[in-house]
């Protein structure tokens, strides 16, 4: 399939499938099917736009049975392409169909007006706990040019900088006096290869950690 018109006959077969007479280029639209308690449209595109997205928003005026079909994407990022705008479709309350390039199944992804995912607790409870983590707005207009500094670094940033200026230290030290209570956990784990264990619960600083500080120097607010 090559041409946005060669979506239509299987397409058109699927609403007739569902007990709809259909018929094309009817008004602005591309498909409408009628047969059902509310008029179907669908708007038809080789691959995903905004324009296409703009088109289905503007039809549903006319209906809430508003579709979207596109050539079904193939490839590494197809997987993530569908389920990125499957739940765009959702958000708007639009139909989602692909259309298989090479013998033409018609699968219904979203299903115009779908309920909306509920609100993750989980994922609500972390980005509050990063943002309260987090001292300042160090990211601020790109602020870093080595990545966004997270609330993690900030507490690694402060364990390292303790040892730089005081040397090897037990853990329990340094979450004293910097504040940061799970010091001990982030030089153990040592993600950023700053730290090195010198005997059981004291730490120094690595010279990786020291090109860290240098790296990072601004992430922490004065």
């Amino acid at each position: 399939m090559q041409r946005e018109s060669d979506l239509y006959p299987p397409l058109k077969a699927f609403f007739e499938a569902r007990g709809l007479s259909v018929k094309g280029e009817v008004g602005a639209a591309d498909l409408v099917a009628m047969g059902g308690p509310e008029p179907v449209v669908a708007e038809l595109k080789l691959k995903f736009s905004l324009a296409l997205y703009h088109q289905a928003i503007a039809r549903l005026v006319l209906t809430p049975q508003v579709w979207i079909a596109v050539l079904r994407p193939e490839g590494r990022a197809a997987a993530r392409m569908l389920k990125d705008n499957a739940a765009l479709c959702r958000r708007l309350g639009l139909g989602l169909l692909t259309v298989r390039g090479r013998d033409g199944f018609v699968e219904a992804l979203v299903e115009p007006g779908a309920p909306l995912p509920r609100a993750s607790k989980v994922r609500r409870a972390r980005l509050v706990a990063e943002f309260d983590r987090r001292q300042g707005d160090p990211n601020a207009g790109g602020a870093t040019r080595h990545g966004i500094v997270t609330g993690y670094r900030q507490d690694a940033l402060r364990c390292a900088a303790y040892l730089a200026e005081y040397g090897a230290s037990r853990g329990a030290a340094v979450a004293r006096d910097t504040g940061v209570p799970v010091a001990t956990r982030i030089m153990a784990d040592n993600h950023y290869g700053w730290f090195a264990r010198v005997r059981v619960g004291v730490y120094d600083l690595t010279v990786a950690g020291r090109k860290g500080l240098a790296d990072w120097d601004g992430a922490l607010p004065d």
